[in-house]
């Protein structure tokens, strides 16, 4: 099937379209290209540079973000999927100046060497203690699995991961 003039002008013209949603608590309408992914929004359009690029393929969860507070894979997830949705970055987890639990609790397991898969790790850890506030190892590491760490050898990680589990559930009502 040939195509036609119009659907080459169409193809070659840039489409676009308008997406709102909000980022951190904060409300953006955004004019994008269909194929940008949620990553590169995030990083080239907001400026949120915790959410990382690392195999670009949904393997590592260095990208890992969460999307109605579900983690998701920020490097696959077209932004125009975001639309009407909430999104949750490592920079919107502090309150100002003050961290979030789980990030104290990576702070203080050593949780992290050079720091790169950490946000995608801090992110996937807040969506497990949402739906399973107190995880057995076997939790952690079945819920973790898609979250890949080149430094640490992972036990500072589950460490960490059960101590937010603690301070998390002390905080609770």
């Amino acid at each position: 099937m040939a195509l036609t003039d119009e659907k080459v002008k169409t193809a070659e013209s840039n489409p676009t379209v308008s997406i709102n949603f909000e980022v951190n608590g904060v409300r953006h309408a955004l004019v994008i290209e269909p194929r940008e992914t949620l990553l590169e929004v995030l990083r080239n359009r907001l400026g949120l540079m915790g959410t990382k690029l690392s195999c670009d393929v949904q393997v590592c969860g260095v990208c890992t973000v969460l999307l109605d507070g579900m983690p998701v894979s920020a490097c696959t997830v077209l932004a125009y999927e975001a639309r009407g949705r909430e999104v949750l970055t490592i920079e919107g987890l502090a309150q100002g100046e003050e961290l979030h639990p789980i990030q104290e609790a990576f702070i203080e397991g050593r949780g992290f060497q050079c720091g790169f898969c950490t946000p995608g790790m801090i992110l996937a850890t807040k969506a497990l203690l949402a739906e399973n506030p107190d995880p057995s190892i076997d939790d952690i590491k079945g819920y973790m699995k898609g979250n890949l760490c080149r430094c640490t050898g992972y036990r500072t990680i589950l460490d960490s991961i059960q101590i937010a589990s603690r301070r998390l559930r002390q905080e609770r009502p």
